[in-house]
């Protein structure tokens, strides 16, 4: 899905750290506790010595430069502070069993700078055409209206949600100023120099392929590989809180927590609010999997043979033999004609299936979640294609998805029918293996299954483009 490609520009290529990422993985250090009693784990590291309580700088105060290698964005990093980081460093290394031998960076942010560094850095080449093109892919899914404005949103959240992040493009650890460096900051350092032990060991843009080019082309890949380092540094960001934090970090952290107030993120569309804590939330227990039988070792070994969707994700026991299988859908531009222009053509996933029938923009037109799950569970692979047409509001759409099993399938096409009840009412013409809209407000609709457990979607401004798309299509040629 054509926006999770922003998110991974903007998480993978600078690896943004979400405040959410200690929620989201709020189980993580109870099974850890229970874990390291139980047995001890092969690279599990032992406790530590509590930290003294984080010194609070001054604002305005300067310290020495105790590093040359520390430019001072927001203001000079404290001696202090600078000294904490560095032994946040070293635990983190011990934690995970990485070591770092390059220059690193350090930098303070204030908030403001931080905005204008989201905006400069990674949504300079988001252009009006990219946002339009977005909102017209989203929306043709069901999940946002089509005057939705994204850019804003995106802005404002990643300005409200990021406490820090580590830049592989400068090796640069930037955190966030605030009132000190306490334990929120300094958790989030942890989880962010995770990153930068993870791009000398493994490259993250060159090595594992998350460069914007692939993201474009292969957004299912991404998003799993994106769930690999981003809950690889998550528990590895818990591991620090259970053996290397302090009472006073931990009694820092629950304060935060409880007035901690995120309004743009609680405003902005229930899909993404899903989609951004994803690779946190489901990433974390994809990489627990592996930590749990083999440690750190099992887990370094996924990034020689990284996982290739977020059906492996939701799913660890199906990696990494289940591979998504390959759809290719033709060349439409014929049927629609010379004005019409493909926006987009890439692959839903297990994932977004779900959030289209469980979380669309629409609440009326909701699955129930577990419904929802069931449905997408055996997700077997898929390929969508998207075309903008010569006037604003026209959309053509072409998705064509494989199950894995004749049960999947029926499982499937049973939800998605009731899905598209929902969304555009009774079907002006059914059976049993096929459904069609003549008019909706997003134009004619078509649903269709064949014998080899594929289900056809096409939307296109009227019903004979429509019958044009189905007929082109492989499997469901007339």
């Amino acid at each position: 899905m054509s926006k999770r490609i922003l998110i991974a520009i903007a998480v993978l290529i600078v690896s943004a750290c979400l405040v959410l990422s200690l929620l989201a993985a709020a189980g993580v250090i109870a099974f850890l506790r229970i874990d390291s009693a139980r047995t001890e784990v092969q690279t599990q590291p032992q406790p530590t010595a509590e930290l003294a309580p984080a010194p609070t700088a001054v604002p305005g105060q300067t310290a020495q430069p105790a590093d040359p290698s520390a430019p001072a964005e927001g203001g000079e990093i404290p001696a202090d502070v600078l000294r904490e980081m560095q032994q946040i460093e070293e635990q983190t290394e011990e934690h995970r069993g990485l070591t770092f031998s390059g220059e690193l960076k350090r930098s303070l942010l204030t908030p403001d700078q931080l905005r204008q560094r989201v905006m400069d850095d990674f949504l300079e080449e988001y252009t009006p055409e990219d946002m339009d093109h977005d909102q017209q892919v989203l929306s043709i899914f069901g999940l946002l209206p089509r005057d939705y404005d994204i850019k804003t949103l995106y802005t404002d959240l990643y300005s409200e949600q990021i406490a820090g992040f580590y830049d592989d493009e400068t090796n640069e650890m930037v955190v966030v100023q605030g009132t000190g460096f306490d334990g929120p900051e300094r958790a989030t350092y942890a989880h962010e120099y995770t990153h930068a032990l993870q791009d000398e060991a493994y490259d993250l843009t060159n090595g594992l392929k998350t460069d914007e080019e692939t993201c474009r082309k292969d957004s299912e890949y991404c998003a799993a590989v994106q769930s690999l380092i981003e809950g690889d540094a998550t528990l590895s960001e818990q591991l620090w809180l259970l053996y290397s934090a302090s009472a006073e970090d931990r009694s820092q952290l629950d304060e935060f927590y409880s007035t901690y107030e995120s309004p743009v993120y609680d405003s902005a569309p229930e899909f993404l609010q899903q989609d951004f804590t994803f690779p946190y939330d489901k990433g974390v227990y994809f990489v627990l999997e592996f930590y749990q039988k083999g440690g750190y070792a099992a887990v370094d070994r996924l990034y020689q043979n990284p996982p290739v969707s977020t059906e492996q994700i939701l799913h660890p026991e199906r990696y990494p033999d289940d591979k998504p299988v390959k759809i290719e859908l033709p060349d439409y531009s014929a049927a629609l004609g010379a004005d019409w222009e493909e926006i987009d053509r890439n692959t839903v996933g297990e994932w977004y299936t779900y959030l289209i029938l469980a979380y669309g923009d629409r609440p009326e037109t909701r699955l129930d979640e577990d419904d929802a799950l069931r449905a997408s569970e055996g997700w077997g692979g898929d390929s969508y294609v998207v075309y903008s047409g010569p006037q604003p509001e026209e959309t053509a759409l072409v998705y064509v998805s494989q199950w894995d099993s004749k049960a999947d399938a029926r499982d499937f096409w049973l939800s998605f029918q009731q899905y598209a009840r929902l969304r555009w009412g009774n079907p002006d013409a059914s059976t049993e293996d096929a459904l069609s809209w003549a008019s909706t407000p997003d134009g004619a609709v078509l649903l269709r299954r064949n014998a080899d457990g594929q289900v056809l979607w096409v939307i296109a401004p009227d019903a004979a483009a429509v019958n044009q798309l189905s007929a082109q299509t492989p499997g469901f040629g007339q």
